[in-house]
């Protein structure tokens, strides 16, 4: 029998060279097909960019997100702005005419930083910039005064652990990339209070600093005590380290008010072009909503927010209903680990097969090269060709993989992920700083990045064949429309607690 089946399945893969199959059997187009199916969007991708770079809406999503950024501010998870933030967009996205604009609930982290202060007593006074690290704990509140260790790496501290006991350990480690040298802030006070020291202070996780501390998520283990943590400037991590290769004693007065409260009720918000022949499924872009608290989040990250929202503005200005539903998604929660997203994915990932591709920019709007993809060869090669209706703009690259906290549970479970790919050179300069502000931005190279999100997420959802995936040719028990999330239309925050 196994034989029979062997010559059945030859005889099928002939007939069917060079093709693929849907579920019943039938042929899907093959990859020329599609380079046509692509290039017909041709005219479409020009009147996109057009638009979005020399027409009506050039500099809106620029000037979007200077409004907002300047009537909101920060947004920390939790926070009153936070709350005002949502609120904005809500009735924003609502007066820009889009579908289904709603509320989909879920419980954030909420912390304040309060009062903060450190200044150096020995070998003289010196005031430090500091920044607490999200979640740490408060100093008592006649604060901590000790003698300082410097250490360079996770190494050093611990062959010098004996050393450390009943001190402040500051971490001078050189910047090597973000997720290297992130592990620094992640896990220092952990890693600090290991061998008994009473707080850590870290040198802030930039490529350039003008004395700017930069702030951030840090975690504790359960196992192991808490101490206060902040990050401190590059200039004073450097400062202390060399006064400490003199073998100058160094004491600092640390002194920290924050405050780690019940979760709050925050949002996801979301808004629809429904799509005009297969509206189940879904075309996400996205961006977070919430920030630190400091600077205006405008870089972090405003900007991705707002050419999320641009994409779907642009596409229904030139009137445009794609076949796909196309859906902006704005997280809450993203800088405390997607605690938002990871609640989003959990409500719809019943529904994963009707997710055609999820796309987050988190990473700066600064000029745009391309797409940083995460997908099989095939749904790759797909994607190559979309790139290159964005020749007039130069932004045809596809890098290996997306990078998004909000989208990566998606990924890993097998959808196709597409992140922004762009110049970020100066992009761990401001971030997580007071810099973080609209000066930051460039409203030219907005709307190139307006452009190159509204391109792919358009095709996409317009093409007959959504991309290939894990799911994609397999037999699906889901739904065919998908069970909502509880969502929330009427303003009444306190009703809605």
């Amino acid at each position: 029998m196994k034989y029979l089946f062997l010559i059945f399945l030859m005889n099928l893969l002939h007939q069917y060279a060079g093709k693929s199959l849907r579920r019943d059997g039938s042929s899907l187009k093959s990859f020329e097909d599609i380079k046509n199916e692509i290039a017909g969007y041709t005219n479409i991708a020009k009147a996109i960019i057009d638009l979005a770079v020399h027409g009506k809406a050039q500099n809106r999503s620029y000037e979007r997100l200077a409004v907002f950024a300047d009537t909101i501010g920060p947004r920390l998870s939790g926070s009153k702005n936070l709350e005002a933030g949502i609120k904005y967009m809500f009735n924003a996205l609502q007066k820009d005419g889009l579908e289904n604009v709603h509320l989909e609930p879920v419980k954030v982290p909420h912390w304040e930083r309060g009062e903060e202060f450190a200044v150096m007593l020995e070998p003289r006074n010196h005031s430090i910039a500091i920044l607490g690290l999200g979640s740490s704990i408060a100093t008592p509140p006649e604060g901590i005064t000790a003698e300082v260790i410097v250490v360079a790496s996770f190494d050093e501290l611990h062959r010098r652990a004996q050393e450390a006991k009943g001190k402040i350990v500051v971490y001078n480690e050189p910047f090597i990339s973000y997720g290297e040298t992130v592990q620094y802030r992640l896990q220092g006070a952990v890693e600090a209070a290991k061998v008994g020291a009473v707080a850590s202070l870290i040198r802030s996780i930039a490529s350039f600093s003008i004395h700017s501390p930069h702030t951030g998520e840090q975690s504790y283990q359960p196992d192991v005590p808490q101490i206060p943590t902040a990050c401190i400037s590059v200039e004073d991590a450097e400062m202390m380290s060399r006064m400490s290769l003199r073998g100058t004693k160094i004491v600092v007065h640390l002194r920290m008010g924050a405050k780690t409260y019940p979760d709050s009720l925050s949002f996801n918000t979301v808004a629809e072009i429904v799509g005009s022949k297969y509206p189940e499924q879904v075309v996400l872009v996205s961006g977070h909503l919430d920030s630190w608290d400091v600077g205006q989040g405008a870089m972090d990250d405003g900007g991705g927010a707002f050419i999320s929202w641009e994409a779907l503005s642009l596409i229904k200005d030139l009137g445009l209903r794609p076949k796909r539903t196309l859906r902006l998604v704005l997280w809450t929660g993203e800088e405390q680990g997607g605690v938002g997203a990871e609640q989003y994915y959990q409500l719809h990932k019943e529904n994963i097969s009707n997710f055609d591709i999820v796309m987050e920019s988190d990473e700066g709007t600064f000029k745009p090269s391309g797409l940083g993809f995460t997908g099989s060869a095939e749904p790759r090669g797909i994607v190559r060709e979309i790139m290159a209706l964005l020749q007039p703009i130069n932004a045809t690259d596809v890098y290996d993989t997306a990078d998004g906290t909000d989208i990566a549970h998606w990924m890993r479970d097998g959808v196709p992920g597409a992140s922004l790919h762009n110049d970020i050179n100066k992009y761990f300069w401001f971030h997580h700083s007071q810099g973080d502000t609209m000066t930051v931005q460039d409203p030219s190279q907005m709307n190139l990045c307006a452009a190159v999100w509204t391109v792919v997420s358009y095709v996409i959802a317009d093409m007959e064949d959504m991309l290939p995936s894990y799911f994609r040719g397999q037999v699906s028990t889901v739904n065919a429309v998908e069970n909502r999330a509880e969502v929330v239309l009427d303003w009444d925050w306190d009703l809605a607690r």
